[in-house]
């Protein structure tokens, strides 16, 4: 796909509010299974400490069994490390991720994929789509309130 085609496909999804074509193609599926993706983007931001800061991270989709979503096209070594220290910090909150292909090298000249990241470090992932199981999974833990931003600026 040229450099243009791409331009227009993420021109397209930011149109309706997606950042990139790929979750847009989410978007489509979550609708296809009768929810509403609108209702379920970028819902649920979690509170987690990057050492000397603090830091929120607005997860992409929060499905309604309290199945937390992050769509990725590329996995940066930073959006790697910011996973780590959420999986760390909130164990009990149930993150997954699918990947538009997890195939690909975590970077250039490495032998590690994004999907072999994500096995080494006990991390739930997927390709392409969110699999079928994960609608109707019980998670580990039910969201409260406690995680949601709303809260944590409340309090």
């Amino acid at each position: 796909m040229s450099w243009r085609n791409r331009s227009k496909v993420r021109t397209a999804a930011q149109k309706l509010g997606y950042k990139s074509g790929f979750e847009a193609k989410i978007a489509e599926q979550l609708d296809s299974h009768e929810l509403k993706a609108k209702e379920l983007y970028e819902k649920t931001v979690i509170k987690y400490t990057v050492p000397a800061r603090d830091s929120r991270y607005t997860v992409d989709w929060s499905l309604p069994n309290g199945i937390l979503v992050e769509s990725k096209g590329r996995w940066t070594s930073e959006d790697r490390k910011k996973h780590l220290l959420v999986k760390q910090q909130h164990p009990e909150i149930d993150l997954r991720i699918v990947f538009q292909s997890a195939k690909n090298k975590i970077s250039k000249g490495s032998k590690t994929t994004y999907a072999d990241f994500c096995n080494k470090h006990g991390i739930v992932w997927a390709e392409k789509i969110i699999p079928e199981s994960w609608y109707t999974e019980t998670p580990k833990t039910q969201l409260t309130e406690t995680f949601l931003i709303k809260s944590w600026f409340s309090s």
